[in-house]
């Protein structure tokens, strides 16, 4: 396998395993009142992601491969950090909301450098960096919005 099937292939596994794990977050979490509301709300987690891999495949060259594995192992880290709210919920029962809002404060805090350390690796310019966190800002106003009615 080359170097750029390798990461096609890893890229693909991260995000299907991060998708899969957020699903389950959105799944267990009490919160969701429709199924309706966790398609949003799942659709606007993974959409910042979408919006980078689409922008990657048409304007970068040859780091697009590299640059998709190492935001795809960003993305899957930042899923993992829900694993245990996932399991609390599963297994005990609890229906802590400072719980959930934690865990998704330490993934978006834990992904914020990790995003911005692949770009640099990539060697591409930091304003994929900045694209993203735009993205993630318009997906999290979008999650207070649309999907929870908050703001």
């Amino acid at each position: 396998m080359n170097g750029n099937q390798k990461n096609l292939t890893l890229s693909f596994v991260y995000f299907t395993l991060s998708t899969a794990i957020t699903w389950w977050f959105i799944k267990v979490c009490p919160l969701y009142i429709s199924r309706e509301q966790m398609l949003l709300s799942c659709g606007v987690a993974g959409g910042k992601w979408g919006i980078q891999l689409i922008a990657g495949f048409f304007l970068l060259k040859e780091k697009k491969w590299e640059f998709f594995r190492r935001i795809g192992f960003t993305c899957l880290m930042g899923s993992v950090v829900l694993i245990p709210y996932c399991a609390g919920r599963l297994f005990f029962k609890f229906s802590a909301g400072n719980f959930f809002l934690f865990s998704i404060m330490i993934a978006v805090i834990l992904m914020i450098p990790m995003y911005f350390f692949s770009v640099k690796k990539c060697g591409i310019s930091i304003k994929w960096w900045f694209g993203w966190l735009f993205c993630l800002a318009t997906a999290i106003s979008l999650q207070l919005t649309a999907v929870f009615h908050v703001i």
